[in-house]
């Protein structure tokens, strides 16, 4: 929303609420910042947003709405469908009936034209644009999920009731056939539970779905933000009707219970694409079930988003430059190695780029990229698809995972052939990659020839916009200290003017979660850690003699390079997670 800075000033002035030197000193400050005026007046704290919307509303002639403590009804809410709600920040809270239907819709920017037309597309209503502030919109969006809760426990407990007899609770323990479990899976009950347990996954921004079958009961759990939470206790008779149907969606055997079986299938809700890779597992009690949800499509990301700055940045984006060499990505399962991948596969994405990939799963869905499923059971391993690739005259090559030595080979000498190479590897560092590469009996003359980016990262769970300011006592200064070199974090800070140049561990605030209705931990989204290790000379040199990654990394880091701790304390300083959550997830 514009509004002209001199016609805001004036009317900040008439209104009283701010003092006339507070509004200069926030008017220079804009200027300096390249800020709105507004803006400066809140964060600093002259004014509540609350005032300022009021304002805004005032000036612009758009009634003002405050739904902090307002009821909404289901119906109403759910005529914008909550991914849209939470992304361009707009509910539905008023709908009139009429010759003319018309509905009126809370906004943090009414300029948002995009939206309001989808909306009233979808709606065929008159859409009536009313402004709010960031509290309200916040609490309407809860009442989101508080529906869907709601929804999916009275759907579970309807639902459970009418289940049929399940396969492990047949008369006298009998097997169950084949056809009897199919129609056990194709049951309106099944579906239905099965459904909303996809969908709820889906719209909590869950990755996995956990169905464990207990001695007495049925265990539903979802990861979200890398930590399991329970989402519903069912009955025991569920179980094996909710895993028929798991399996009939995943093409699975139906009758195999004694062997561990991997199957995929594809759902489309609110017009995105969601694959499910399905993992069933023998145990005790039963078969459990592990589905990791694959959103198809990478747009979006970008390596600001993901975490990347500073010189990691200028590295990388000269990386996606090159020619030829090998890029690598380090670290755990689920630590976002694909995504970073991608994300660069998507920044050298042009029409004169030829761009092959061998990956196991596909993930992510790109245009214009050639995307080779490994099926290791017919033979089609990562070395085999990769052999092939090389006669395909690719530019780019991107390698899902390293896994043995006869693939590390090949991407060398794909790499020493003019192609530019990007895969992953599981190691601890970024330093950690080379000896790891020499264990695969990769000789240390052709890694120094190749070589050119090795990124380790870990996932942090990031803060939620409600969160509480405090300050490191010399105690935990010292304590801290003692793991992390919180003499170059400053320097670093400083550098990037994310701190002034006179602050010191004393003036820095550092944040702590605050629980609210809209995240019970106060954390919300995940962001990464990074550490960038560029292949330099002096390294190469290292590498060649034999070094251990404890040199590798001594000397990356003489040369600049922060390593994944420091990278998590400087953005625990400007506010995106905390030092606990660092210190939970970077294991030293």
């Amino acid at each position: 929303m514009y509004i002209e800075p001199i016609q805001l000033k004036k009317y900040i002035l008439e209104s009283g609420l701010v003092a006339s030197k507070d509004i200069l000193a926030a008017e220079k400050e804009a200027t300096e910042k390249k800020k709105d005026i507004g803006d400066v007046l809140v964060s600093s704290g002259k004014i509540s947003e609350d005032d300022f919307r009021r304002m805004q509303a005032h000036i612009l002639g758009i009634p003002f709405v405050d739904l902090k403590h307002q009821k909404l009804e289901f119906e109403v809410l759910s005529l914008i469908p909550e991914p849209i709600a939470r992304n361009h920040n707009i509910v539905a809270f008023k709908r009139s009936t009429g010759k003319e239907g018309s509905l009126e819709v809370a906004m943090l920017d009414t300029d948002d034209l995009g939206a309001i037309d989808f909306i009233k597309k979808k709606t065929g209503l008159k859409i009536l644009p009313r402004l709010t502030n960031t509290e309200s919109m916040k609490s309407a969006l809860i009442q989101y999920q508080k529906s869907l809760k709601a929804d999916f426990g009275d759907i579970i407990q309807q639902e459970a009731t009418n289940l049929k007899v399940s396969a492990g609770d047949a008369p006298g323990g009998e097997e169950v056939s084949g056809d009897d479990l199919k129609k056990l899976a194709e049951d309106l009950p099944v579906i239905r539970i099965v459904d909303t347990l996809l969908k709820h996954a889906v719209l909590q921004d869950a990755s996995d779905i956990h169905i464990e079958q207990m001695e007495f009961e049925v265990v539903v759990r979802y990861r979200i933000d890398g930590m399991l939470h329970d989402a519903m206790i069912l009955p025991k008779v569920a179980g094996p009707s909710i895993i028929a149907r798991i399996k009939v969606l995943s093409n699975l055997k139906l009758d195999e219970k004694r062997l561990p079986q991997d199957g995929r299938f594809r759902i489309e809700l609110n017009g995105e694409k969601i694959s499910f890779r399905v993992s069933i597992l023998p145990t005790y009690f039963g078969e459990k079930v592990v589905m990791r949800l694959l959103r198809e499509t990478v747009s979006g990301f970008t390596l600001e988003k993901l975490g990347f700055h500073g010189r990691d940045l200028e590295i990388l984006h000269e990386a996606t430059n090159m020619s030829e060499g090998l890029i690598l990505t380090t670290g755990p399962t689920g630590s976002g190695k694909t995504t970073t991948l991608y994300t660069l596969l998507d920044i050298v994405n042009q029409p004169d780029v030829n761009i092959s990939t061998v990956e196991d799963p596909v993930e992510y869905q790109m245009k214009r990229v050639n995307q080779t499923q490994i099926k290791s059971e017919i033979g089609l391993t990562f070395a085999a698809g990769l052999r092939s690739l090389l006669r395909q005259d690719p530019d780019v090559i991107m390698v899902g995972e390293i896994r043995d030595n006869e693939t590390a080979s090949l991407a060398i000498n794909a790499a020493l052939t003019g192609h530019l190479v990007l895969s992953t590897l599981h190691t601890n560092s970024a330093a950690g990659a080379v000896p790891r590469l020499t264990d695969m009996k990769c000789e240390p003359f052709l890694l120094v020839s190749t070589l050119k980016i090795i990124i380790a990262q870990r996932l942090v769970r990031k803060l939620s916009d409600s969160k509480e300011r405090y300050f490191l006592t010399k105690e935990e200064l010292a304590s801290i200290s003692k793991k992390v070199d919180m003499d170059n974090v400053l320097k670093i800070l400083k550098a990037e003017n994310i701190v002034g140049p006179k602050d010191d561990w004393t003036t820095i605030p550092f944040f702590k979660p605050k629980p609210t209705g809209e995240s019970e931990d106060g954390y919300h989204g995940r962001i990464g850690i990074h550490e960038v290790l560029r292949v330099t000379p002096t390294i190469k040199e290292i590498v060649i003699k034999g070094g251990t990654s404890d040199e590798i990394e001594a000397q990356a880091r003489k040369e600049g390079m922060m390593t994944m701790i420091e990278d998590g304390i400087f953005k625990a300083v400007q506010g995106y997670t905390t030092i606990e959550e660092i210190l939970r997830v970077v294991s030293e």
